[in-house]
């Protein structure tokens, strides 16, 4: 079973974000936090909050009544940023003329599954 978080419209570039979830793809939940932990990014940040999250959703009881999951055991299957909505400004510039400003943001996904169901 497959323990899932997501951080929806984050306001960071999914640009900034991907090569930190591909730095987690594939790796040991706790091996990840490590990896995450000592990014100096601020996307780091956001990620390990998200993986933060998955851990909790893949120990509470309600979403698997009567089973324990161990930590140790549990895989990153899934580390997905996705470009989310922008907010557009206009900055004007020289001879009258507009630049456009995207405000970008992202969608931060982050799946979980134990090693044995692989």
């Amino acid at each position: 079973m497959a323990y899932k978080a997501s951080h929806r419209f984050s306001r960071i570039s999914a640009r900034k974000v991907r090569p930190l979830a591909t730095m987690i793809r594939g790796k040991f939940a706790d091996e990840a936090l490590d990896i995450l932990k000592f990014q100096p990014d601020r996307g780091a940040r956001l990620l390990e909050k998200v993986l933060k999250s998955a851990l909790g959703n893949a120990q509470d009881p309600e979403q698997n009544p009567g089973k324990t999951v161990r930590v140790e055991q549990l895989v990153v299957t899934d580390a997905r940023v996705d470009g989310g909505p922008m907010f557009k400004r206009i900055r004007p510039v020289s001879r009258g003329m507009a630049y456009m400003i995207k405000r970008r943001s992202a969608h931060i996904s982050v799946a979980l599954e134990e090693i044995s169901e692989l």
